[in-house]
């Protein structure tokens, strides 16, 4: 187990039953201790850019980790998506697209946009958790490093 800063990790999910079951999943994951879910696009690029009622928010901190479902109101995942991997100041937190789309379409967008994952739902928690330990330990000891 990792000491220290613990991964803050940006839930996007418009499904209220979906996003509960994520974050009872991960609430016993060791290092994925703090979550903090919107319920779309919107809200997600307000939250990562500090617009709107999270501007000047302490209460919005940075995450280390972007779950991304892809049917979202407002504004759709893929733009989403698209919108952290081109920004200079997001492009480097991962994001892992958590649908329920087996599209193939959506898929080769979701890694054109430069996904750093595709999970479709229903999720299959170990292996999830397996990703997100991998995810999460990486980040952790690049991004949140003493020096």
């Amino acid at each position: 187990m990792i000491v220290g800063e613990p991964l803050v990790i940006l839930l996007v999910e418009d499904n209220p039953d979906h996003a509960d079951l994520v974050k009872r999943n991960l609430e016993d994951f060791q290092v994925a201790n703090k979550i903090y879910h919107v319920e779309d696009g919107e809200a997600a690029l307000h939250y990562l850019k500090g617009l709107g009622i999270y501007a000047g928010s302490v209460g919005n901190p940075r995450p280390d980790l972007i779950l991304l479902d892809l049917r979202l109101p407002k504004i759709d995942g893929l733009e989403v998506l698209k919108e952290v991997k081109t920004d200079s100041g997001l492009r480097n937190i991962p994001v892992v697209v958590l649908t329920t789309s087996d599209a193939e379409l959506d898929l080769a967008k979701a890694y054109e946009y430069h996904a750093n994952s595709y999970v479709t739902k229903p999720v299959d928690f170990d292996s999830i958790s397996d990703l997100l330990k991998d995810l999460g330990y990486y980040w952790l000891a690049w991004n949140k490093r003493p020096w």
